[in-house]
């Protein structure tokens, strides 16, 4: 903490895709420099590259090497400098070895700060998974990377949107097999852990609301009996160990009513299910969080838009709500849990 702000790192992301231009724009919020230290770990020069694409706002490049040297005001962006590659060295908008190099270096910077208590937690910008192949990265991703450097073995991935939180129970599985992984010990290990992951978050007395596999959740075995099997002895089970779970609930109105208010969070039983709920009320703003670490990560939910990379074109409201929601767990962040307390 500086004052009473925490400091995020944000690691600048792949230099040839839009994160050295959303980290820029989001150094203009009012709102993030109130309540946030960012500090960027990438390369000064690209940042300062960027900075000349069109439509971008005129920032001051301010470098440091440690938060407590940064001003943190609109309009500064604080970058520690790592030097790693040069303009040259790449093109705009294309997969490059240099690029998954330099970008897992920002990542390992950044989480290594949050180890080392100088900066409460990391938002990430986004990263290639192809430039991290070419350049000989052993993870596919965050994800990974994270769990790898914070020796978590199976961090989850959970996504915030309108003060909803959504877990999954499969995520980059095939539809046909996240049916065969959905089953009552999986979720009801799953639901023990995302608890732990809420009391981690600092939420006290959280609720959870489990979604249906099938159309109205089967209509008790008519339509598929996964709910009958599965997914209603789990939350069963749950309910009897004291977890305040409820469900299954279809998935055509559990999310609507947790974003209502009547539930703190739901269990999505695979990737799409929670994606498009949550994309679709609000893309830019629903944001990624990491679960289960020593330290806290958020995330922008959206790729390196190799597409519109260069033009500025590119929004960082989800690289502004991502850091507002690190500041905002920051506080009450507790580190690894073990267990829930029911």
């Amino acid at each position: 903490m500086i004052g009473n702000r925490p400091v995020i790192a944000v690691p600048m992301g792949d230099p040839a895709g839009i994160g050295p231009e959303i980290v820029a724009r989001a150094s203009m919020s009012a709102e993030v420099s109130a309540k946030a230290c960012a500090v960027v770990v990438g390369d000064a020069r690209i940042l300062r590259s960027a900075l000349t694409f069109p439509n971008m706002p005129e920032v001051q490049i301010r470098e440091i090497r440690s938060p407590e040297e940064g001003v943190y005001e609109p309009g500064v962006l604080n970058v520690m400098d790592l030097h790693n590659i040069r303009p040259e060295e790449f093109t705009i908008g294309t997969v490059n070895a240099a690029c998954g190099r330099a970008a897992y270096e920002y990542i390992e910077k950044a989480i290594r700060l949050a180890m080392d208590g100088r900066a409460d937690a990391v938002s990430t910008t986004p990263i290639n998974k192809e430039s991290l192949r070419a350049a000989d990265v052993p993870y596919i991703g965050h994800t990974e990377i994270f769990g790898a450097l914070t020796g978590t073995a199976d961090p989850l991935t959970i996504f915030e949107v309108r003060d909803t939180l959504i877990f999954f129970l499969t995520r980059h599985v095939s539809l046909r097999n996240a049916c065969d992984l959905i089953t009552k010990d999986r979720l009801a290990d799953y639901v023990r852990r995302s608890f732990a992951v809420m009391k981690q978050l600092g939420l006290d007395h959280p609720t959870m609301a489990v979604a249906g596999l099938n159309p109205h959740c089967g209509e008790h075995g008519l339509f598929g009996d996964e709910e009958v099997k599965e997914v209603a002895p789990a939350v069963e089970l749950l309910r009897e160990e004291g977890y305040p779970v409820y469900g299954p609930i279809g998935a055509d109105s559990v999310f609507f009513q947790a974003m209502e208010g009547k539930y703190d969070s739901v269990m999505s039983l695979y990737h799409d299910q929670g994606h498009i709920a949550s994309k679709t009320v609000d893309f830019y703003r629903t944001i990624s969080i990491t679960g289960g670490m020593p330290i806290l990560r958020t995330s922008v939910d959206h790729g390196t838009a190799f597409d519109v990379a260069g033009k500025g074109l590119a929004t960082s409201i989800s690289m502004e709500e991502a850091i507002l929601i690190a500041a905002r767990y920051a506080p009450n962040f507790r580190g690894s849990l073990e267990t829930a307390e029911k």
